[in-house]
C-alpha cells in the first residue's frame, strides 16, 4: 500500500453501567470494505448471542438481521455508524468508522541512523560444557 486507502476503523467497547465507569476497548479491527466492517460486527453478535439472555439475544438478532441494512447503507454511504446489545448490566457497543488508512514510512536504503551504535548488544554467557 503506497498510497492512503479508505477504509473502516472498528472497535468493541464493553461498559458496565451499574459502575459508571467509562468504556473499555475491548477490540479493534481495521477493515477495507463496508461488507468487512459489517462482517466483522456481524460475527462477534453470532458468537456471543447464545449466552446473552433472551432479551439481549433477541437485541442481538434484530441487530443481525432487520438493522444489518441500515448499517450496510451507513458504511457504503461513508457515515459512521454503532451496534449494541446490553446483557446483565453491561452495554457492548462496536463503533464502525470511516477512515484513510496512510501507509507509513519505511527506511530506504541500508544505511543504519547515526546512534545504532550507541547501543551495544549484550553477551550471554556460553555454557562451559
Amino acid at each position: 500500500m503506497d498510497k492512503p486507502q479508505r477504509g473502516y476503523w472498528c472497535e468493541c467497547w464493553t461498559e458496565d453501567l451499574a459502575e459508571g465507569e467509562p468504556p473499555e476497548l475491548q477490540a479493534s479491527f481495521d477493515a477495507y470494505t463496508a461488507p468487512q466492517a459489517d462482517r466483522w460486527v456481524a460475527i462477534a453478535l453470532r458468537t456471543i448471542s447464545p449466552v446473552l439472555d433472551a432479551d439481549s439475544s433477541d437485541e442481538a438478532w434484530v441487530g443481525l438481521y432487520e438493522e444489518r441494512v441500515q448499517t450496510r447503507r451507513a458504511l457504503t454511504r461513508m457515515q459512521p455508524c454503532t451496534v449494541s446489545v446490553t446483557h446483565a448490566g453491561i452495554r457492548i457497543t462496536w463503533t464502525l468508522r470511516p477512515v484513510l488508512f496512510v501507509p507509513l514510512a519505511h527506511r530506504h536504503g541500508i544505511e543504519l541512523p547515526a546512534c545504532a551504535d550507541d547501543f551495544k548488544s549484550q553477551q550471554t554467557l556460553s555454557d562451559p560444557s
